[in-house]
């Protein structure tokens, strides 16, 4: 008996290596671009169009776009490049990519294309948001071409992902990143051609996650999370023993709950930290960044940092090497990177206290104010006290479109609300100086609001402010000698501080006092 098993498991074993090798043969047979190469792609103008994918080792492909051919060959490991000429927008066009078969592509747009990336913000769908029902029955637009990446990490970097272009409408928009859609949707009317969206995101991720694995051991800064993250490996074999068995006790709890017709409340067990856990350090690089690079585009949005909050002053490294990991790997220069400050969230508070939220604001403000070509969309107005996800999204994408019309497009327009410059005593009181005014600072109410104040003491209390041509004048009748001055500093800040460009001013603090995150790592 023991014999007859072991020939039926050769038989087997044989049977199914010749389907695999039946299998790789047909796959390597056929040139296969990668997948962000499809139907309704839209392709970066104005820059070279690199197109890439695989073939049989050593063998020829074409490509052809319009009036240009270009032709390489599979290196050793069946992997093929071209690059085509910049193109001005247009369309539709059909993508040729020929070797020993032929792929047609159609409907293909050049036009301008974003990465749309971050965590559960830039994650939220149409569908969740507010006025969903209105905003996915007009959403219908060919102009606009969308494009989600499956979410997952992973411990090396991909090639290639799952996906394909989609045109914008009812029955595609509806589970797409609101932020992203309404971003492109503001851009693409302001532009009047096609845009590509590629929405990259994962709810409930760290910044860490995002950055290239290299950059991260190669600052000594951030050596905590990578000193953190190896030895969460070195256990992860144990680790996954204990919530093998957490998750076999739950469910069996579950089924028996269930027979019993009784509520079952409980959370399942969290899955440990290991190579394809999504807080991985680069583990969503390497399978949602690296393999859409070097897809040409014009730069980035970016939605994320409450996983981050807990560690704001180590964010304040972090988010600028990502930033940089990004930059250096797509090899087309400081291309603009926009992103989204924390909106307001937890309960209001009355009286001046401190924050891990707001010295994540900080740690974004800090990133704009120091890495070349980046904006800041403020979002102050559209929190939710009880929701860590605003539905308010239409402003958050239109903010956003906004500042990419300045920076990626030169248009000549105010892109950010008021942003803190410095500050002069005078007696009991503070003048502050803000750059980004747009010809004058507005209050949104009947007195201004967010303001404290303090002393030597370092006690902030609140403040009185009001607007004195483009500078803010702060006191309070209980600080006789002021020495700092802080403006929306809480996890829920209210504020009314605008410009006349209709933008929210940033949140600032003018000390430097040591934070509640600041040894965190």
């Amino acid at each position: 008996m023991q014999r007859v098993w072991h020939r039926w498991r050769s038989v087997l074993l044989l049977t199914s290596l010749c389907w695999w090798g039946l299998a790789l043969t047909a796959a390597r047979a056929d040139v296969k671009p990668m997948a962000l190469f499809s139907d309704h792609a839209v392709l970066q103008q104005q820059m070279p169009i690199p197109v890439w994918g695989t073939a049989d080792p050593g063998e020829e492909v074409t490509v052809t776009l319009g009036d240009q051919k270009v032709s390489t060959k599979a290196d050793e490991h069946g992997r093929w490049m071209v690059k085509l000429q910049p193109m001005p927008a247009g369309g539709p066009y059909e993508l040729k990519i020929q070797g020993k078969n032929e792929i047609v592509l159609k409907d293909v747009m050049v036009g301008e294309v974003w990465i749309c990336s971050g965590q559960s913000n830039m994650q939220w769908p149409v569908r969740a948001s507010a006025n969903a029902e209105e905003e996915i029955a007009n959403s219908a637009n060919p102009m606009i071409r969308l494009f989600t990446v499956p979410r997952q990490a992973k411990p090396e970097p991909q090639a290639d992902v799952n996906g394909a272009w989609a045109v914008c409408g009812p029955d595609t928009v509806a589970d797409f990143s609101a932020v992203g859609y309404f971003f492109g949707r503001s851009l693409q009317k302001k532009l009047g051609v096609a845009v590509g969206l590629i929405n990259t995101s994962y709810g409930g991720t760290p910044a860490e996650a995002w950055t290239n694995w290299h950059k991260l051991i190669n600052m000594p800064e951030l050596s905590p999370i990578v000193d953190r993250f190896r030895e969460a490996l070195a256990k992860y074999p144990e680790n996954m023993k204990k919530y093998e068995q957490a998750l076999a006790e739950y469910r069996e709890q579950a089924r028996q709950a269930k027979e019993k017709g009784e509520q079952f409340n409980r959370r399942p067990p969290s899955a440990p930290m290991g190579p394809e856990h999504p807080h991985s350090p680069g583990g969503l690089y390497n399978a949602m960044v690296a393999p859409l690079i070097p897809y040409a585009i014009r730069g980035a949005i970016w939605y994320q940092g409450e996983s981050n909050a807990g560690r704001a002053y180590q964010y304040r490294t972090l988010f600028p090497a990502m930033i940089a990991s990004w930059r250096e790997a797509w090899n087309q220069g400081d291309f603009p990177f926009l992103f989204v400050q924390l909106a307001p969230f937890m309960k209001i508070e009355s009286e001046p206290t401190e924050s891990a939220w707001a010295e994540l604001r900080e740690a974004q403000l800090l990133t704009m104010l120091n890495t070349r070509n980046t904006a800041m969309a403020v979002i102050t107005d559209v929190g939710e006290e009880d929701d860590i996800h605003p539905k308010k999204k239409q402003p958050v994408g239109e903010r956003l479109a906004i500042a990419a019309r300045a920076l990626a497009y030169g248009e000549n327009i105010e892109y950010s609300g008021p942003i803190y410059d410095h500050m002069e005593i005078q007696g009991n009181k503070v003048i502050l100086h803000f750059t980004h005014v747009d010809g004058g600072l507005v209050c949104k109410g009947d007195k201004l609001t967010g303001f404290t104040i303090c002393g030597e003491d370092r006690k902030f209390v609140n403040a009185e402010a009001e607007i004195q041509g483009d500078t803010v004048v702060v006191w309070s009748p209980q600080v006789e000698k002021p020495v700092a001055v802080r403006f929306g500093w809480a996890n829920y800040p209210v504020v009314n501080l605008w410009n006349k460009a209709g933008l929210p001013a940033s949140p600032f603090r003018t000390d430097d006092f040591p934070g509640v995150t600041k040894d965190a790592q």
